[in-house]
């Protein structure tokens, strides 16, 4: 008996739309960030809207692939992108503002990168999973650049307050950006030398604990 061959998810669905759709919502977040050089309130709530929708989406396309096998390989790929594409613009834009000190973003985006590459220099030896600390990132670095998105100033006041909460705020999303940045290089590592080849030996190898040809 032939068994039933693995059907291959098509790469127009829903999980891949999504992801899509929040690539498409990066310029779209910029423009209505930088209206009046950032200094318009209900330009500055509707960036915070179209961030948080996009934010959205980047939790939704992931649960969707899994629940529905809709995993591809276009997906695999594009969803850490649009995700890069997504904080990064928010992390680059802010620091245009004058809003989030330059040496974080670059701080930000360079572990970004960096991950990025070695993520794909590992693909072929094998997937490293999220771990529980890349997602408390993700999820204090949305709340971290939500805030400062936000016009709390203009809107409530309380300005020493709302300077202390978004200061705390993006030395948590800091930190955890370096602290899982390391742990995604050595757990890399570790995958690395785990599906390394093994190294073959010759019957000449001078070694003294080398095999002897019989």
């Amino acid at each position: 008996m032939i068994p039933p061959r693995a059907v291959t998810p098509p790469v127009l669905n829903i999980a891949n739309a999504l992801t899509c759709l929040r690539l498409v919502l990066v310029p779209v977040f910029l423009v209505t960030l930088f209206v009046d050089h950032g200094q318009s309130v209900q330009w500055r709530l509707v960036a915070f809207a179209v961030f948080a929708l996009a934010a959205l989406t980047d939790r939704l396309d992931g649960e969707l692939a899994r629940r529905r096998g809709l995993v591809t390989a276009f997906g695999t790929v594009a969803d850490p992108i649009a995700d890069k594409a997504l904080t990064g613009a928010a992390w680059v834009a802010l620091s245009v503002l004058g809003e989030v000190p330059w040496w974080v973003t670059v701080v930000m985006l360079g572990r970004e990168i960096a991950i990025t590459l070695l993520r794909f220099a590992v693909l072929r030896r094998g997937i490293i999973p999220a771990s529980r600390g890349g997602k408390a990132k993700t999820l204090v670095q949305s709340l971290a650049i939500g805030l400062y998105l936000l016009p709390l100033p203009e809107l409530i006041g309380a300005d020493t307050l709302v300077a202390w909460v978004r200061g705390v705020l993006l030395a948590a999303a800091l930190a955890l950006t370096v602290v899982t940045g390391v742990d995604y290089v050595r757990r890399a590592l570790r995958l690395r030398a785990v599906t390394a080849p093994p190294t073959a030996v010759t019957p000449n190898d001078p070694r003294p604990d080398a095999p002897r040809s019989p």
